[in-house]
């Protein structure tokens, strides 16, 4: 490593908040896993901005809803022989009204879960060793962060499936944080809107526009959060300056729960 840096996994870091996150831990060096499902150009993408910043950098494609992928995605960092940070970023949505529901399939639930719930639980499984090594080489806990949303406290968000995959996530983030002490912490962040092409994917150009207008004019602060805002505080989590939180679920909403 150029620089003591944390040897890290994030997964679904080709673009938006996981590309954000990956280059933001490349800053202090280190060693970082880059992860995609489809979209390998926007990964290697994101892993030359990584190396610029002076990190190695290890690009894996792989769905964490496959727990064959995600134990090859954890595989790529056994050479490390730890892992300081584990990022569950992964995530996927149908965007389908709260109140049709015939808009949404029983294998809408189980692909939404199998990527937002059992993704995070199947790469801390296939994660754990590594995780533990760090903790005792380092003298520290070692850290998970799960990235969730306010629509897994609210029941908000692009659809029940997606709200409830990550309420789900929510509750297992205690689960685990009792189950994988002292050695692991988990914590999880739930961000409000996120200003990035995930919005204008799901609803077109016009419509993501007006998302972000309407956050804007209604949150406390006035602002869209970007991926970088949220990018510090999942790195925050994953560093050494947390390292006595667990089994936290910190909103970052701009204010937009304090609004009646």
């Amino acid at each position: 490593m150029a620089k003591d840096g944390l040897c890290a996994i994030v997964t679904g870091s080709a673009s938006g908040l996981g590309a954000a996150t990956a280059v933001l831990l490349a800053r202090s060096g280190g060693r970082i896993v880059v992860n995609y499902a489809s979209s390998k150009s926007e990964a290697e993408q994101t892993a030359d901005l990584c190396a610029k910043e002076g990190a190695e950098v290890v690009v894996v494609q792989g769905d964490v809803s496959r727990d064959e992928d995600c134990k090859r995605i954890v595989a790529a960092a056994s050479d490390w022989g730890r892992l300081d940070a584990l990022i569950n970023n992964a995530g996927t949505t149908k965007h389908v009204a709260h109140g049709d529901l015939d808009g949404l399939s029983a294998e809408d639930f189980q692909r939404i879960y199998g990527v937002n719930t059992i993704g995070p639980f199947q790469m801390v499984r296939a994660a754990r060793s590594l995780l533990e090594a760090a903790a005792k080489e380092s003298g520290r806990a070692s850290a998970v962060v799960n990235v969730s949303s306010v629509a897994g406290i609210t029941g908000i968000g692009s659809s029940v499936a997606y709200a409830a995959s990550k309420g789900a996530l929510n509750t297992m983030t205690l689960s685990l944080s009792r189950a994988l002490a002292p050695l692991i912490r988990v914590n999880t962040v739930c961000p409000g809107y996120i200003d990035t092409p995930w919005f204008t994917k799901g609803r077109g150009e016009a419509q993501a526009k007006q998302v972000r207008d309407a956050v804007i004019a209604r949150v406390a602060l006035k602002v869209a959060s970007s991926a970088e805002d949220i990018a510090q505080l999942v790195c925050f989590l994953a560093s050494p300056a947390s390292s006595h939180m667990t089994g936290e679920v910190v909103r970052m909403d701009a204010g937009m729960h304090l609004i009646s």
